[in-house]
């Protein structure tokens, strides 16, 4: 079993899609080890997308990702990775499969509903920013 992490993010929760969202993720399979609306601050979204440091969208995305309300969530799941990667879509939701998350749900590269891990090392990694082990239960 991987774990990866989903965000639903601030544009997402402001629309009020979490429901459906977190619906999709539990009918393709996956199980919810935690979850929780969190408030980021700049510094923790700074450290959390930090790998993005030297990109051009890297003070839009942390400014973004500070706007509003957003939601982490622990999964576990065969190939999680993968898996939720194919779910939501392609980053650009002009360029997703049609019934992925980002979709049916997306604005535009941004403000793209969701977050998921883009591998395994990065996953864990993710995974344990948000939750400490203590609180992932199955």
């Amino acid at each position: 079993m991987q774990r990866t992490l989903c965000i639903i993010k601030p544009d997402a929760v402001e629309k009020n899609l979490q429901g459906k969202i977190i619906k999709i993720i539990l009918d393709a399979g996956f199980q919810i080890l935690n979850l929780k609306p969190v408030r980021l601050t700049r510094k923790q979204a700074e450290k959390f997308y930090e790998i993005h440091k030297d990109k051009m969208f890297y003070s839009e995305l942390v400014e973004f990702m500070t706007s509003g309300s957003c939601i982490p969530i622990a999964l576990v799941k065969e190939n999680a990775v993968n898996d939720f990667r194919e779910l939501i879509g392609a980053t650009n939701p002009a360029e997703a499969k049609e019934g992925t998350i980002r979709k049916l749900y997306a604005d535009d590269k941004q403000r793209n509903a969701v977050h998921g891990s883009d591998s395994v090392e990065n996953g864990i990694k993710e995974v344990n920013f948000f939750f400490p082990e203590i609180e992932l239960t199955m």
